[in-house]
């Protein structure tokens, strides 16, 4: 734990630029599985270690994925491939624990998409964000980037930066939306780690369903039936045992111990 509740969690291949292999993301999807459901995980980092957060594939090789049960078409280990990356983006939004991206250098392609997937993006001043595929005569609309990019930023805007594959800069990504802050290099993990804290100190449900609902109604048609969603999730939240004690905790003016029960 970076710090009591907060788990970091960096992308480790700094030689490579932490380019996206079947080792790394295998790593990436363990992690996540063995702390979905853990409640002393309040929190995740995740972060690139050196100077770049992700250049997203590894144009060298992806490397054997491990669901694989042997020799296969090259049609079939590319969509293995591609299904390994790309299950991520449930792999985050199942884990219970809200997910900040401290973006530390440039992330391109699945790199870019990776940070999207999360729930919270920080920036580095120096950092950028490559939507690259169609560089690389592929389709830009890979690992959720046409699902998530026009949610977050409209259509017209999300048209233009995947057609066209330009670089977005820091001080655009937070302009538009796609970054909540952009910070000096020096300062943004522990600008992401003291978030992870503030988040942290929240009640473990309250943070669960919050994130859980959020995303949840983004796929929802209409507002009715996001109510209905919330009014049930707020009702479980009203039985909880860390609702009372939030209550006192208030009234007491005192902090609150939350057991997550």
């Amino acid at each position: 734990m970076a710090r009591p509740g907060v788990l970091l969690v960096r992308l480790d291949r700094p030689d490579a630029l932490n380019a996206m292999n079947a080792s790394l993301i295998e790593a990436l999807h363990a992690v996540l599985r063995r702390v979905r459901d853990d409640a002393d995980v309040r929190t995740i980092v995740l972060t690139g270690a050196g100077t770049t957060f992700c250049a997203g594939l590894d144009l060298r090789g992806y490397g054997t994925v491990p669901t694989s049960t042997g020799p296969e078409g090259r049609p079939q280990e590319a969509m293995r491939a591609t299904e390994h990356i790309a299950n991520l983006a449930d792999a985050l939004r199942r884990a219970r624990q809200p997910v900040i991206c401290a973006i530390n250098g440039p992330a391109a392609g699945g790199g870019m998409a990776l940070s999207l997937l999360c729930d919270i993006r920080l920036m580095s001043e120096s950092a950028t964000l490559h939507p690259s595929f169609i560089k690389r005569g592929l389709s830009n609309c890979d690992v959720g980037l046409s699902w998530i990019l026009p949610r977050a930023i409209g259509f017209s805007r999300s048209a233009e930066i995947l057609l066209s594959g330009r670089t977005i800069a820091a001080d655009e990504a937070h302009r538009i939306g796609l970054v909540s802050q952009v910070l000096p290099a020096e300062d943004l993990l522990s600008a992401a780690l003291d978030l992870a804290s503030k988040i942290g100190a929240n009640s473990p449900f309250g943070v669960w369903m919050t994130k859980q609902v959020m995303w949840d109604n983004l796929e929802t048609p209409g507002i009715r039936a996001a109510i209905d969603l919330e009014n049930r999730t707020q009702i479980l939240s009203v039985l909880t045992t860390d609702h009372r004690e939030a209550v006192s905790a208030f009234l007491e003016k005192r902090a609150p111990e939350y057991r997550n029960h």
